[in-house]
């Protein structure tokens, strides 16, 4: 994983042709500090695809700017929507893509598509999706980019780094099942997944496409080994022997 910025104003990572990781702030999270990552694509005809974007700062508009015009802004869930209205007023060209549920939490954002198991025609070819079935809760879309062979996610996997985590959140990371490297969906999402047999199914689509990386929104990065990570992460749905 190449660092593409050294700068202390910008964290910028390239697992590889045209797919890109930027650092952003930590945020509060119902009080606790969660690190955010977002991802960008360049697609085929040169527009960026941005997926969870992050705040938006000098740094990472200069960044953004020089790389290409801002096509598609993404959520992958209805909790991962904080930087959108700011980034859709920085760049109004682009389409703004709703998470499942999200339209109808921020009702003055003009959504101009909302994600489902189908990718959109930009991106076809280039980006898979499904939204990953099961929860009662949170119904998260899920991404890979082919030619990296990365898959894309947000909370599905949570994993944070173990010197990173202090106090009580320290403390609540580790019941809650989110410390690298055995890191899992948190688990109150985890327990939302009443629907299992669909969240299955969901899950060895996911395998299908044979990951070799994983990116999270939140935690340590995983390059190489991604199905037999994948497997890991999600044993809590599929067990440990599979």
């Amino acid at each position: 994983m190449a660092l593409v910025s050294a700068s202390d104003e910008l964290r910028v990572r390239s697992l590889g042709p045209d797919l890109y990781t930027v650092e952003g702030p930590t945020v509060s999270f119902y009080g606790a500090p969660y690190p955010t990552r977002m991802v960008v694509v360049r697609l085929p005809d040169g527009g960026l695809w941005v997926w969870s974007p992050v705040t938006l700062d000098d740094a990472i508009q200069a960044w953004i700017d020089g790389l290409g015009p801002v096509a598609h802004l993404v959520s992958p869930n209805k909790i991962h929507h904080l930087s959108l209205g700011p980034w859709k007023e920085a760049y109004p060209s682009a389409r703004l893509h709703a998470s499942p549920g999200l339209r109808k939490r921020r009702p003055a954002l003009a959504f101009d598509a909302e994600l489902g198991d189908a990718p959109d025609p930009a991106w076809a070819g280039v980006i898979e999706q499904c939204v990953f079935a099961g929860s009662v809760v949170l119904e998260e879309v899920v991404f890979f980019h082919r030619p990296t062979a990365t898959l894309i996610v947000a909370d599905l996997i949570e994993n944070f780094s173990a010197e990173t985590l202090s106090g009580w959140f320290g403390g609540l990371a580790r019941v809650a099942g989110i410390v690298a490297p055995d890191g899992m969906a948190p688990l109150d999402f985890r327990l939302s997944f009443i629907r299992r047999g669909r969240a299955r199914d969901s899950f060895e689509r996911v395998v299908a496409w044979g990951p070799r990386n994983i990116v999270m929104a939140h935690g340590e990065i995983v390059i190489d080994g991604g199905v037999a990570a994948l497997r890991h992460h999600f044993r809590w749905l599929v067990g440990s022997g599979s």
